[in-house]
């Protein structure tokens, strides 16, 4: 640097993927920025790119943006106080490890350290309060991968509102911007020349563990939203004969409509790609065994925890986990039968139709099952989450972004106290309409033994929503004859609970 006494707005800690990125972005706006990570050569890597891309794209300017440290002492000196230190590091033990390493190399009590990986939400909760003496513990989720983080992510930060203030003007900057009215992304993907109009996909989301809970929520619809696109493509592939490729096509038609989102797209770009080894499909290629880091399965468990129905979520993350048992699956094959006839449709292209509305639907399902667990929780936790916003900076820089989170954000701006977003009119009458044809794709993957789980279960809770009366009184009376649970009766106030002796005169006594 010419200017050795140049202090910087920023520190990254972790060079990754992630962080690389990340660090990227803050520099074309216009953010002075301090690297380190434990690796070098990812330092290395990082002031290189940073260089060729300035040379390339901002001939203009002369000074390195980027400024590789040695250590966390050095990049403490570096930066303007108080300071702001962004961490990237794989979650658990090694963002403590980085912490107590900032404590040691003389962080002082008004910095603001932010954890930007995928915690668990109450690690960071209790994070906020183990390091309150030493820092600022701040966190914030990111969504949207490594391009996201280059030119612009859904940001999702929550803790101090002191700390809030200070990062708010670089997160703005970072993030991904919408069209205010359509909603639409605004997208470039070219280094140094930042989108700056438009609306920020970030926003404060409460206190600390707030924002990574809402992320989480966010993977576990991304679960579900991928296995209905794939479910949708089993159906058309296995069920009606169509190729990789014409399945392909289908899709982006679909994107065309109600179902655009990024999801959708990449799909369609997946099937239509052929494997430059063999010239085949190269789905068809790869081995159908998925992967998982977790977040989806965490998201399963918290609405188990809470009593929040959410099984599309549920079914997406066991879906993960059936399709690795894939020698099993090769045993049972053999062994159990299935439909002896293939899929009959009568008109292949009202199938397609019918599978879009289905599709659509089963995926509004899955959303209204993720902000119902965000509401509940946030119930529980005291916050006081706001959805209209929380959908409006899904709409872009995030895997899940949709055109349809335009209709959610409006849902909650008429009604902030929306319980449940089939209660919302579009969404209830959009359903209402579609919901024949949803449930002729579900019987028609099951009459074909092609398995559905997503798109059934979405359906079975949008059914099970709409019954005023559900089979649990059966289920109540099992519970009370053989462990005396009690139950509530119809004709007697709410809270007054009843057993039946069932072992000997069969008296009811209230309890």
């Amino acid at each position: 640097m010419n200017n050795q006494n140049q202090l910087y707005d920023i520190g990254v800690i972790g060079l990754g993927v992630m962080g690389k990125n990340l660090a990227l972005n803050i520099a074309d706006n216009q953010y002075k920025v301090a690297a380190f990570d434990l690796d070098a050569h990812k330092v290395q890597d990082t002031v290189q790119q940073e260089e060729r891309e300035r040379k390339q794209y901002l001939k203009q300017i002369t000074e390195p943006r980027i400024l590789g440290c040695n250590n966390l002492s050095e990049m403490l000196s570096k930066l303007e106080k108080p300071r702001v230190l962004l961490l990237s590091v794989p979650a658990g033990a090694p963002v403590d490890g980085v912490c107590k390493s900032l404590i040691e190399a003389g962080i002082e009590s008004d910095d603001i350290v932010i954890d930007t990986g995928n915690s668990l939400w109450t690690d960071t909760v209790e994070r906020e309060q183990r390091y309150s003496k030493d820092f600022a513990f701040f966190s914030c989720a990111v969504s949207g991968g490594e391009v996201g983080a280059r030119f612009g992510p859904s940001l999702m930060p929550s803790g101090s509102l002191t700390a809030w203030n200070r990062i708010e003007p670089i997160w703005q900057a970072i993030a991904a911007k919408v069209d205010a009215k359509t909603g639409l992304p605004i997208e470039r993907f070219e280094p140094g020349n930042p989108v700056i109009e438009g609306e920020p996909c970030t926003t404060y989301i409460g206190p600390a563990g707030s924002g990574h809970y809402v992320k989480m929520v966010h993977n576990g619809i991304e679960y579900a939203d991928m296995q209905l696109i794939c479910e949708a493509y089993q159906l058309l592939h296995q069920g009606l004969g169509l190729t990789a490729a014409e399945v392909g096509d289908v899709f982006e038609r679909w994107n065309q409509g109600s179902l655009n989102s990024y999801l959708m797209e990449i799909s369609a770009d997946v099937l239509k790609q052929a494997d430059p080894l063999t010239g085949a499909p190269l789905v068809e290629m790869i081995l159908d065994k998925a992967g998982q880091k977790g977040t989806g399965l965490w998201t399963a468990v918290s609405s188990l925890q809470i009593g929040c129905p959410a099984p599309t979520i549920a079914e997406a993350v066991y879906a993960r986990a059936v399709s690795t048992q894939k020698s099993q699956r090769q045993q049972l094959n053999q062994l159990l039968s299935g439909p002896s006839e293939s899929i009959k449709v009568e008109e292949q292209q009202a199938f397609i139709n019918q599978l879009e509305n289905a599709l659509y639907c089963a995926k509004v399902s899955c959303y209204a099952q993720g902000f119902q667990l965000m509401a509940m929780q946030a119930k529980e936790q005291g916050w006081q989450l706001d959805f209209a916003e929380i959908a409006k900076i899904w709409r872009a820089g995030c895997i899940i972004r949709a055109t349809f989170l335009q209709s959610i954000t409006q849902a909650y701006q008429q009604d902030s106290e929306l319980e449940n977003l089939l209660m919302a009119d579009t969404f209830a009458k959009g359903l209402s309409d579609k919901q024949h044809d949803w449930r002729i794709a579900v019987s028609t993957a099951a009459m074909g033994g092609i398995p559905a789980p997503c798109i059934s279960s979405a359906l079975a809770y949008y059914d099970s929503y709409r019954s005023v009366t559900l089979p649990a009184n059966l289920l109540q009376g099992q519970r009370d004859y053989f462990g005396a649970h009690t139950f509530e009766r119809t004709d007697r106030p709410a809270g007054e609970k009843y057993h039946l002796n069932w072992s000997s005169d069969r008296c009811l006594h209230k309890v």
